[in-house]
C-alpha cells in the first residue's frame, strides 16, 4: 500500500493563507482520532474552508509529523500527553520518535 502525500506548494502560488484560528479549528477536528478523507474533513469542520487553505494546513501538519496521510485517509498522530512524553524521555527511543 503506497502512502499518499499532501501536495507541496510554491509559496508564491498560494492565494489564501490560513489564519491561526483556521489552523486550530482543523487541528481540533483531526484530534478526534477518526480517519478522514479530505472531503470528510471538510464536512466535519464547524466552518467552511477553501480547499487550497485546507491543503496548506494539512501539508504543514504532515511536514511537522503531526498527521499521517495514507490511502485510507488522514489521521492525527501527535501526542503531547505529559505522561507519554515522560515515558519517551525515560525510554531509549530513536530521535525520530521523540519528535512525535
Amino acid at each position: 500500500m503506497k502512502a499518499k502525500h499532501i501536495q507541496k506548494f510554491n509559496v508564491n502560488s498560494i492565494k489564501h493563507w490560513p489564519t491561526l484560528k483556521t489552523v486550530l479549528m482543523v487541528e481540533e477536528t483531526l484530534k478526534n482520532n477518526d480517519i478522514y478523507s479530505i472531503e470528510d474533513l471538510k464536512r466535519k469542520l464547524p466552518k467552511k474552508i477553501m480547499d487550497q487553505t485546507l491543503r496548506v494546513i494539512l501539508s504543514y501538519f504532515e511536514y511537522e509529523g503531526w498527521i499521517i496521510v495514507s490511502e485510507k485517509g488522514i489521521v492525527w498522530i501527535k501526542n503531547d500527553n505529559p505522561e507519554f512524553l515522560k515515558m519517551l524521555e525515560k525510554a531509549e527511543v530513536s530521535g525520530n520518535l521523540r519528535r512525535i
